[in-house]
């Protein structure tokens, strides 16, 4: 009799000790990418999830939840006794952005790479060809998002290639469901999985949602993601969870005295904040690129308006320290130039910085986030985690710095800590701005905007977005509009002058530099020449309607001298007094209407406007002169009664 051979212990966290065991193609993919082994929401959801049950998951950001949905979901697919039908779903992933929905599909590609059946289909996803029947099941996924490509075309590929498993963004996945060709019966449909769960449950896209629920069947698994879900757990209901399992991960962190805090963000990301009055923040960002040690390959800079995200982008180069190059990312670009931009933060060799608002602050796992910073403090604190938590994912060390001003702003500090977020002080690098290097810092920008007048319109609309951000914050007891100094935030911004706005009635707007901002020329000289002749027809119209306004004030005098001579000798009665009044008021807004109507008339309908004032004028006067032809030649066209 043979030896009985001795028996390997598994480690406990290994990937060989999940049960039941992951096949050799999937351990394959998960050794080649240097996975050793599972985290924790990974073992957690394995072992749930890869049963028939539905999974509600809430776990810090960068703890592996895109793997922890995705291997459970391709082995429910592979594990069907027959391939699906043609133009049949089998499983669907939805996301709340193109980014996070183009991120999900890569790694999901580069996952049935590894598995021959599938990977041997995906050269049909980039040709004109019809993909072959397969006799056993595969997994042939399908990109939809919006923006990129048509819902035409996205049809037109679906019934090329037939996917079972789609991958995209709430509205395009409606748009494609609704077709009658694509079909999810409760025969072959398994898994739904939302990413990102509680913004996808938001008001923003809850119509979508609804019309994509209503073509699946009832009966499937559901999972749910993301790093904060507890407001939304009260709504589950609403897409199919009645028994959910639950799976929480957390992060605990030893205070001092002993206490054990929970922390919603990684270990490995470093949370602080530095207190910075708004003409310093530019200078503070450049000295913390400067400075850190090791020097950051990539930061990214949140902002909370797309306006300002354009104008930073523009004026920044002259400005960060030698050898970073600047990249943008926000919801105004159209889709290709957002996917260029992004491709090529993420492909970039050099240290790149960049400038986004929230569009990037969702699941978006780009490698090598050294630093994140956050030039406008968002007023969710779920926001703040997820925009804190691009840096520090997967292990890798990271830094997350926020900046607020001095005074009421510095609460933000304790109401983190209360929503179980505790940030500490910035101590290494320390940043210290000198008034001096915050001056020049401005003083780069405003040359910018005077050399061309396109970032000059850019500054101001920058800064009125910005201000209506912050008047729109929630937290209010933090962020009041009436505590900010708008003089100094223009100077942060570099701003030639103030922008028109209620909240700065009573400031000298020109900042005291005296700047003549009608002279900017555009640094385009086509612009520019255009812009010139307009300014000159500008001046011309206006000059014509202060005329015009002159005479129609001289006429209203000479009525009211008129109408108080009438009331002299009509004193027996109140009713023309009050008949005049009504006349009065009714001429001032007729013209009030007739100059505001002028000034939003193009070129074309002023030169029409003006030309028929002139006919008007002409048949005026050709009138008054035959009343006094008639006159002179003793005339009476007035009505003098019956003869007898």
């Amino acid at each position: 009799m043979a030896p009985e051979q001795p028996r390997v212990k598994k480690a406990p966290r290994s990937w060989d000790a999940l049960t039941p065991s992951l096949a050799q193609w999937v351990l394959d993919y998960l050794s080649s990418n240097g996975f050793e082994q599972p985290t924790p929401v990974q073992k957690s959801c394995f072992d749930i999830f890869r049963g028939n049950k539905d999974v509600v998951v809430e776990a810090v950001t960068g703890s592996g939840k895109t793997l922890a949905f995705l291997i459970p979901v391709v082995e429910k697919l592979l594990r069907s006794e027959e391939p699906a039908k043609r133009h049949h779903v089998q499983g669907i992933i939805i996301s709340p952005t193109r980014e996070l929905a183009s991120q999900i599909y890569n790694v999901l590609v580069s996952l049935i790479k590894f598995h021959a059946p599938s990977s041997d289909l995906l050269p049909c996803a980039k040709s004109d060809e019809k993909r072959p029947t397969s006799t056993e099941p595969v997994i042939v996924p399908q990109l939809l998002v919006g923006g990129t490509t048509k819902a035409a075309e996205d049809l037109g590929a679906f019934l090329r290639l037939s996917p079972n498993l789609l991958i995209g963004t709430p509205g395009r996945l409606a748009e494609l469901l609704s077709s009658p060709y694509v079909k999810a019966p409760s025969s072959s449909f398994e898994v739904l999985v939302m990413d990102e769960a509680d913004r996808l449950l938001d008001l923003g896209f809850s119509q979508e949602l609804t019309r994509i629920l209503g073509y699946l069947p009832k009966q499937r698994r559901t999972g749910l993601f993301s790093a904060s879900l507890s407001e939304a757990v009260e709504r589950l209901i609403t897409v199919g969870l009645l028994y959910p399992h639950k799976i929480t991960v957390r992060v605990r962190s030893l205070k001092d005295g002993g206490i054990i805090q929970e922390r919603k963000t990684p270990m490995s990301l470093q949370l602080s904040y530095i207190v910075t009055p708004a003409s310093q923040k530019v200078a503070a960002l450049c000295q913390l690129l400067e400075t850190l040690e090791p020097r950051p390959t990539r930061a990214i800079v949140f902002f909370s308006t797309c306006y300002a995200v354009k104008y930073f982008a523009r004026v920044l180069h002259g400005v960060l320290p030698p050898g970073f190059s600047i990249a943008s990312l926000h919801g105004k670009l159209e889709p290709k130039v957002r996917e260029k931009n992004f491709e090529r933060f993420v492909n970039a060799t050099s240290p790149t910085v960049l400038l986004t608002t929230d569009i990037a602050a969702r699941g978006l796992d780009i490698p090598q986030v050294d630093l994140v910073v956050q030039f406008d403090p968002p007023t969710d604190t779920k926001v703040f985690i997820h925009r804190c938590g691009r840096a520090g994912r997967a292990g890798r060390r990271g830094l997350a710095v926020v900046m607020l001003q001095p005074g009421r702003e510095e609460g933000y500090v304790q109401l983190l800590e209360v929503r179980q977020t505790p940030i500490a002080p910035l101590q290494k690098p320390l940043i210290s701005v000198t008034d001096a290097e915050a001056e020049e810092a401005s003083s780069k920008i405003r040359a910018q905007a005077q050399a061309d007048r396109e970032i000059y319109q850019l500054a101001q609309r920058a800064f009125v977005s910005w201000a209506r951000s912050y008047i729109e914050h929630q937290a209010t007891s933090i962020f009041r509009v009436s505590d900010l100094d708008w003089v100094d935030l223009a100077k942060g911004y570099g701003l030639l002058e103030l922008p028109k706005m209620p909240e700065v009635k009573g400031i000298d707007r020109s900042l005291g530099f005296g700047i003549d901002t009608e002279s900017v020329p555009f640094k385009d000289k086509v612009r520019e020449k255009k812009r010139q002749v307009e300014l000159e027809k500008w001046k011309k119209e206006k000059a014509a309607r202060e005329a015009g306004w002159a005479n129609a004030n001289n006429n209203a005098a000479a009525d009211g001298a008129a109408s108080a001579k009438r009331k002299k000798n009509d004193a027996w009665s109140g009713k023309l007094e009050q008949e005049d009044v009504k006349v009065a008021r009714r001429e001032k807004k007729r013209r009030k209407r007739d100059a505001q109507r002028l000034e939003q008339m193009t070129e074309k309908e002023r030169e029409e406007h003006r030309k028929l004032e002139e006919m008007i004028g002409e048949v005026r006067k050709r009138n008054a002169e035959e009343i006094m032809a008639k006159k002179a030649a003793g005339e009476d066209d007035e009505f003098g009664g019956f003869d007898d």
